[in-house]
């Protein structure tokens, strides 16, 4: 089987894709394809959100509410969906977000995360809660991005931001809508607990699961040890299934002065995760941060919380020199320039990235930007543009057969 698609130009590219990925054709397909593979519990982890999911809807839903006015009788011949970050050129305007313990969701995910990122030279956030080393996931992409989860603790912080720097990353993401987890009630459901319980319910799952159950839990044992929170501080964490937890204490207590110490620290690339309100994104920039990344942690904390699509063109419109990236419910190359055509910078998706490690690994990742990368050389054309930097507000309405007015609204360049 064969996929015609384009990296940096127009030109066809003819990809063979393996059988087994053969029925993958949407990023859509892959979750269900590896909710087969995953434990319910494992499964509802990574696909929940909190209390009633409406802060998952939400984020499909905003994407839903605009459509495109394609331009036509355009040479739209040499395309490139390159874009410039921090002084990177990347090969799409696409990124992985960051994914805590996504090594007990599939064999060494950071690993395939990060290998898979760099082959598509494409930007990789590993997350505080990740289960292996950040020095390892770092060797395996130098290029890769280090998102903490830091407590109001100031030297706490300045240990982990110096042993981030050690290891040579050069992009440190700040995340700051967790001061607490939130409700998530679907992994009390499901049996999914931290640290996990051998629990009748979680035994039976597990055994239900066996290329789960061998192909990650006993493959990790094996050959790696117990798991461990390997990078919440500066210092190894406690193991993942021993009754000690991992430190999230005085998360509450993090604030702007932190982030304001930080920036002073931090010699490198600084971004802002998790915020929402443009008051926020603007306090940012005014302390000196090079991006803020636009995200309601994937419907995740907060229910109810606005999708960053509706705060992203106020954010835009007045970020400076600063950089303005979103996540939170992109699944389609439409997504993606519905985004950057509303003002975005950058974008970054999470479970998707993940589902493909479960189903294929690093290939599996791979299979997955392949396709949004195609998607989103498709969508350029046929709205009539050459390049990301092209898109502008102009080319979308909120269109009525969504909900909105009857005429729509033009967002302007």
């Amino acid at each position: 089987m064969t996929s015609t698609g384009s990296l940096a130009n127009s030109a066809p590219v003819t990809r063979k894709i393996p059988c087994k990925f053969s029925d993958l054709l949407a990023l859509q397909d892959f979750e269900r394809h590896a909710r087969r593979r995953l434990p319910n519990m494992i499964y509802q982890y990574v696909a929940g959100g909190v209390e009633t999911g409406r802060g998952i809807q939400g984020n499909y839903e905003a994407y839903q509410q605009y459509a495109f006015v394609p331009r036509m009788f355009v040479d739209v011949s040499g395309r490139s969906q390159s874009v410039e970050l921090f002084g990177h050129t990347y090969s799409h305007p696409f990124g992985v977000a960051p994914l805590g313990g996504a090594s007990f969701v599939s064999y060494r995910a950071d690993i395939s995360l990060a290998k898979a990122a760099r082959a598509m030279n494409t930007p990789m956030i590993l997350s505080a809660s990740s289960l292996i080393r950040l020095e390892d996931v770092y060797e395996a992409n130098p290029d890769a991005w280090f998102q903490a989860y830091l407590a109001g603790d100031q030297p706490r912080i300045d240990r982990l931001v110096e042993r981030v720097a050690n290891a040579g990353f050069k992009t440190l993401v700040v995340t700051g809508d967790t001061p607490m987890l939130g409700n998530r009630e679907h992994n009390t459901r499901s049996g999914f607990s931290m640290p996990i319980k051998l629990t009748p319910k979680v035994c039976l799952q597990s055994a239900l699961s066996p290329r789960w159950l061998l192909g990650t839990v006993a493959q990790t044992f094996l050959r790696h040890g117990a798991p461990h929170f390997e990078n919440t501080d500066a210092e190894r964490g406690p193991p993942m299934m021993s009754s000690k937890v991992r430190n999230t204490q005085a998360r509450d207590k993090l604030n702007w002065k932190h982030v304001d110490a930080i920036r002073k620290l931090w010699k490198g690339n600084l971004v802002v995760k998790g915020l929402m309100s443009p008051d926020d994104a603007f306090i940012a920039r005014d302390l000196g941060v090079d991006a803020v990344i636009l995200s309601n942690h994937g419907g995740r904390q907060l229910d109810y919380t606005v999708p960053p699509l509706h705060t992203l063109p106020e954010i835009a419109a007045k970020k400076g020199s600063m950089k303005v990236i979103i996540d939170s419910g992109i699944r389609r190359g439409t997504d993606v320039m519905k985004a950057m055509a509303l003002g975005a910078d950058f974008t970054f998706l999470g479970r998707p990235f993940l589902y493909g490690a479960v189903i294929g690994g690093q290939a599996g990742v791979e299979h997955a930007m392949h396709i949004l990368r195609d998607e989103i050389d498709r969508d350029l054309a046929l709205i009539g543009v050459r390049s990301p930097s092209e898109l502008h507000g102009g080319l979308l309405r909120r269109a009525p057969y969504y909900g909105q007015g009857s005429q729509g609204e033009n967002y302007g360049k």
